[in-house]
């Protein structure tokens, strides 16, 4: 079986991989019946020569391989038909804009496996840039409100070379922070990227309830908690919600968040949101006299949706806007009463090193396997999304109206 390492075509440039030189030359030893090759790259983190230099044949077209595996969406004229197609095709949740990626997916009778769909039995996902996220994303936060308070200046990530000189930058500006209450949500990778930077800046950790009953009256040091989905849901019958609840019947959830956001000053999301779970505060909520969060750094990015300030996704390039909650629109950052907010939806961008040697290291141990052992953990078969017959399979036929519709 031949895999393509694809060039990523995408704008603004992505210079991620799945895998890197080291990581293709192991896989290319290990198994007999594999053949990898690289579609050659000028952006990519790896150059092409660092791949020859591992024993990787490196060319330009790549049409005759089986598998092509990517990062980014692929655009739909660059699509070969008949093909095996590994890549975040941002469209299980029905995103309008992949709507027609989709379509010519179906058309070309693709076998499509988003990098999202590939998930253990009960349905954790085993890849993903996710820690890269948290750490980028709380690091662009905490950037943020030393840009913003004149407290310190942080360089940006993208000009750091790896994970390494994050750290050290962090370690500088850790006794410059001020004694602020910070909410962090979430407990998957994207958390843990987060609870990283939390911790490499010493930040002490509190429970939820101990959170709570500090407060306001907290002026001494920076402090920070971690929410579940049951610290900040509660069940409309006034009942506490079961985590199952909370992720497969939203319909029986309203938001319970404006407890935190009366004593948070900081938002660190690291949350998944599902399509029709409560908001966490509203644009209303925001303009209550007790909502004290005044820096959101959303992770997690949903825009519209559960965090009501973040209107917009930013780019790594202009990463930090403000909402004015009386107006509900967009103002410079440092704009007084304003809530400042970093929402880079591309986050692992900014370390490309480390985040595609994380994410090779789980694509190596979970995915190429599955092709030679007969799928023996049904990897292959949960994540596969479409099939050589232009058809959904049945575990995304949910899809089919999406596919079908419109709007």
């Amino acid at each position: 079986m031949k895999f393509a390492i694809i060039r990523e075509r995408k704008s603004p440039p992505d210079r991620r991989v799945v895998f890197t030189p080291e990581q293709l030359g192991r896989l290319n030893h290990a198994f007999a019946k594999a053949e990898f090759t690289v579609e050659s790259s000028p952006i990519r983190i790896f150059s092409d020569a660092q791949y020859a230099a591992s024993g990787i044949t490196v060319q330009e077209d790549v049409s005759n391989a089986d598998v092509m595996i990517g990062v980014k969406e692929v655009p739909m004229d660059a699509l070969i038909p008949n093909k095996k197609y590994f890549f975040f095709s941002h469209t299980i949740k029905k995103q309008p804009y992949n709507r027609e990626l989709l379509r010519a997916i179906l058309n070309k009778k693709i076998e499509l496996y988003d990098h999202e769909t590939i998930v253990k039995k009960n349905g954790a996902r085993l890849i993903g840039f996710g820690r890269y996220a948290g750490i980028v994303g709380a690091y662009n936060g905490f950037r943020a409100l030393g840009l913003r308070d004149g407290l310190f200046e942080l360089p940006k990530v993208e000009n750091l070379p790896d994970y390494k000189s994050l750290k050290a930058e962090l370690h500088r500006i850790k006794c410059d922070l001020p004694p602020i209450n910070i909410a962090m949500t979430g407990v998957g990778k994207v958390a843990g990227g987060i609870i990283e930077v939390l911790e490499e800046l010493h930040i002490h950790a509190l429970k939820p309830k101990e959170y709570l009953q500090l407060g306001q009256f907290n002026n001494v040091q920076t402090v920070y908690t971690q929410l579940d989905v049951i610290d900040y849901y509660t069940r409309k019958d006034g009942y506490k919600p079961t985590k199952t609840e909370c992720y497969n019947n939203p319909e029986l959830l309203k938001s319970d968040f404006m407890r935190y956001a009366k004593v948070t000053d900081m938002l660190i999301t690291g949350h998944f949101y599902g399509n029709e779970a409560p908001y966490f505060f509203t644009r209303e909520d925001m303009r209550a006299a007790d909502f004290k969060i005044n820096l959101v750094a959303d992770v997690s990015c949903d825009i519209d949706g559960p965090i009501a300030c973040t209107i917009k996704p930013s780019t790594i390039a202009d990463p930090i806007y403000a909402y004015d909650a009386s107006t509900e629109k967009e103002v410079p950052f440092k704009t007084a009463g304003a809530i400042t907010v970093m929402a880079v939806d591309n986050l692992p961008c900014e370390l490309p090193k480390d985040a595609s040697e994380g994410f090779g290291e789980m694509f190596e141990k979970h995915v190429i396997p599955a092709f030679f052992n007969g799928d023996k953990n049904g990897i292959l078969e949960r994540a596969q999304m479409t099939t050589s017959e232009g058809t959904l399979t049945e575990r995304f036929s949910y899809l089919q109206d999406f596919v079908d519709g419109d709007d």
